[in-house]
């Protein structure tokens, strides 16, 4: 831990030089810095870490059901992005407080206990932040739900820190893994099997219960619609090139970016291939003679997943690890994707092995998607929904977590 201290003071004036620029150049709102210090807070009873939006946005359902569980409890949700405080400041639940979480350092974490005075912290999938974790334990239970564990990363920390690892796991008094792979890494980094939950893939449970109504109705029936979702750097002209090459059996493709600031870079690129495009947050809507759609914006991936009869995983084709394969399985989408998957590596071995989904090279997109035609995108949906409906261990993992959680504390609004 004394060494883990001493990187983070080295580190701090890069820290603080980051969150200035992102203030600077408008990424964060004001007062970002001072949330990022730990200043502020009144108290609670809960404090939840997810990184961003996509984490927040999959537990968001368990925090509804917390809060109606637990009449008057406070808790403040905190997150690295202020794209998902906004987000999570628009839930507009009773209690709930968004910020930007503290640098996770001696003074700006004892700053922010001082003021929330939580008294117990989850955190979301891979957040593991020793100096949150060290002192909110002093204070109550630390419980991990969606706890992911790589491979890579599982060998990162048994080589590089193998006594913090383990000391910061040791405080976890309740621990849901993702998958059974996970919570293996996990024990053995140690995390005591005594503080094992129910497993549950959060964004498997999110995904089926959120209901689409379109913005616009698409130019063209549903097969003949193809997405890219969440797209990165490297991957636009892969996905743009394979599209090309299989417009017998798709008419349009919306392709959403992961990080929509790359808007007119990715502009560029389908302009260079001669395709008529329209954008979303130009308010354009695609019409039969679109070719591309840009739709980037955030929050916006449910109408996409449900007017596209096949989607291709951003994330997959460049060393990401891949999204989600739930929320387009939970819309009826046919799922292809690309070598990178190490983000659910169990659940893409199981589509593919089920035939659910249709795994290719950055070459071989192309021929995937002309074979993808209608009646094949049937099968592959028809798969997917039948692999990835399994017993909902969400029930289970509630009553776990209330058990860990006191009674609402009956803070009131105006106490400091």
């Amino acid at each position: 831990m004394r060494l883990y201290r001493l990187i983070l003071r080295l580190a701090f004036p890069v820290l603080l030089g980051v969150a200035l620029w992102q203030r600077l150049t408008g990424r964060s709102g004001a007062g970002a810095l001072a949330e990022r210090l730990g200043h502020g807070g009144q108290p609670v009873d809960l404090w939840l870490h997810g990184a961003s939006n996509g984490e927040l946005a999959s537990v968001r359902w368990l925090v509804e059901r917390i809060v109606a569980a637990r009449p008057g409890m406070r808790l403040v949700v905190t997150c690295n992005t202020g794209t998902a405080r906004t987000m999570v400041a628009g839930w507009a639940l009773p209690g709930l407080e968004a910020r930007l979480a503290p640098f996770d350092t001696p003074g700006a974490v004892a700053r922010f206990i001082a003021g929330w005075q939580p008294r117990a912290l989850i955190l979301l999938e891979n957040e593991l932040w020793p100096e949150r974790i060290g002192r909110i334990s002093e204070r109550g239970p630390v419980i991990l739900l969606g706890a992911r564990m790589s491979e890579r990363s599982a060998t990162r920390w048994a080589r590089l820190a193998p006594d913090l690892v383990r000391a910061i796991l040791g405080r976890v008094t309740l621990a849901s893994a993702q998958d059974a792979a996970s919570e293996a890494r996990l024990v053995a980094l140690g995390l005591p099997e005594g503080s094992l939950g129910p497993q549950l893939m959060l964004k498997a449970r999110a995904a089926g219960i959120m209901p689409v109504t379109l913005p616009f109705a698409p130019p063209h029936p549903r097969p003949q619609i193809l997405l890219a979702a969440s797209t990165h750097e490297g991957e636009d002209a892969v996905v743009l090139d394979a599209f090309a090459a299989a417009r017998g059996n798709f008419d349009l493709l919306i392709l959403a970016p992961r990080h929509p600031r790359r808007a007119a870079a990715i502009a560029a690129l389908i302009a260079a291939r001669g395709l008529p495009f329209a954008t979303r947050s130009a308010g354009e809507v695609p019409g039969p003679e679109t070719a591309v759609y840009l739709a980037d914006t955030l929050g916006e991936m449910p109408f996409w997943y449900a007017m596209a009869g096949a989607t291709v995983i951003g994330g997959s084709f460049v060393p990401k690890g891949g999204h989600t394969p739930f929320e387009p399985a939970a819309h009826g989408s046919a799922i292809l994707h690309g070598p990178s998957v190490h983000n659910f590596t169990e659940v893409f071995a199981a589509l593919d092995t089920g035939r659910g989904a249709q795994a290719a090279q950055a070459e071989t997109l192309g021929p995937a998607l002309a074979g993808c035609d209608a009646a094949q995108q049937e099968r592959l949906a028809t798969c997917a929904t039948e692999l990835l409906g399994g017993a909902d261990a969400a029930e289970a993992l509630l009553a776990a977590l209330l058990a860990q959680l006191q009674p609402a504390s009956g803070y009131s609004a105006s106490t400091s």
